[in-house]
């Protein structure tokens, strides 16, 4: 237990010398005449601030305690110091389990805009229904936190579902939001093509990936091979009649995007593009976390589409998150985009098994 405690008090020691010295780089001029180092060094003076300001607390409760355990040695101050002593120990505790979140690296993703890919699974026609149930409901929750939904592509079913069906959401950080999401949704409700009243079970494999600037994923033009097709879908007369769309497959990683959504082929490129840096970042990020296996290990989700994450039972309304084992029964609430709850659980948990691993 001394050697923790040791190396906690350290690392809040190097993270004090460190906030010291960005505060003497922003008085410094060149930094204050650089926009761009200017807002470099105060990001990371606001990240660093409330850190070391807790860790200066702590400090100076370390300082009081030893002082009170020095009066112990008192009899007139025996009692008071006593009950001096009870107090900062509490004080103590409570700081450092707060100190030690601090500690806990962040995501860097955590600010960036995302895509969101859904795929029918097995189910057939239902799974297809299911696909559009869970993009509305990723719709609704996405315009309770104020943030924007480009679609980029969608296969479409007659009965109203997707076969596949994928957007951008952009916001104040949309990825932190989202990325517990990712996996195989299950489905427990009678279809309405069902006359028995059977209950059928079906799937849905959900995708979300951080959007990425082309510094983070650089791409050979070599590699891509674009191939051009008439729209399908919405769109009016004009989807019809121009090879608009655009389907892009990356040679060496064998991975295919299109988009449809837009009326300018130029436009469907650039929105192409996007998805397949994603798509490239998002293998990188799963053979980072694959190398890194207690990291892994210590994630609530890995977002592999193989772990089937939640099972949504409408009979019983019911909503359960397997990897957390929390049960909602309020379905249609989430449905309706209240995943607050879910969200706000899916964190906390993964905050206390990264804590765990450190």
């Amino acid at each position: 237990m001394v050697s923790v405690a040791i190396n906690f008090v350290e690392k809040f020691r190097d993270l004090r010398h460190r906030f010291d010295e960005i505060e003497r780089a922003l008085s410094d001029q060149s930094i204050s005449q650089d926009p761009h180092k200017l807002l470099d060094y105060s990001r990371r003076h606001a990240e660093l601030k409330e850190p070391v300001r807790d860790f200066l607390t702590y400090e100076k409760i370390l300082a009081a305690i030893q002082e009170a355990q020095e009066l112990l040695n008192d009899p007139e101050m025996r009692d008071m110091a006593r009950e001096e002593l009870t107090q900062l120990q509490v004080q103590r505790e409570t700081l450092e389990e707060k100190l030690a979140f601090y500690l806990i690296p962040k995501d860097p993703d955590d600010s960036k805009n995302a895509f969101l890919e859904i795929r029918a699974g097995a189910g057939g026609e239902e799974a297809a229904l299911f696909a559009g149930d869970l993009f509305r409901m990723y719709l609704k929750y996405a315009e309770r936190n104020g943030f924007t939904v480009e679609l980029e592509s969608e296969n479409a079913t007659g009965m109203g579902g997707f076969k596949e069906i994928v957007a951008k959401i952009n916001g104040r950080e949309v990825f932190r939001k989202f990325k517990f999401e990712g996996g195989t949704h299950r489905v427990q409700r009678v279809p309405d093509t069902e006359a028995s009243g059977r209950i059928h079970t079906s799937t849905c494999t959900v995708a979300i990936m951080p959007e990425v600037q082309e510094v983070d994923v650089k791409i050979d033009e070599k590699d891509i091979r674009v191939d051009v097709f008439r729209s399908s879908g919405a769109g009016g007369q004009h989807v019809n009649k121009t090879s608009s769309a655009v389907r892009m497959t990356h040679l060496p990683s064998g991975i295919v995007v299109q988009c449809q959504d837009e009326r300018s082929q130029h436009k469907n490129r650039d929105k192409a593009l996007g998805q397949l840096r994603a798509k490239l970042y998002d293998r990188q990020r799963e053979e980072r976390d694959q190398a890194h296996a207690q990291q892994r290990r210590s994630m609530v989700g890995t977002g592999d589409r193989a772990e089937k994450i939640r099972t949504y039972n409408f009979p019983e309304n019911r909503v359960t998150d397997h990897r957390i084992k929390l049960t909602l029964h309020k379905l249609t609430d989430v449905l309706e985009g209240d995943l607050d709850e879910l969200v706000q659980s899916l964190h906390a948990a993964d905050q206390l098994k990264k804590l765990e691993a450190l």
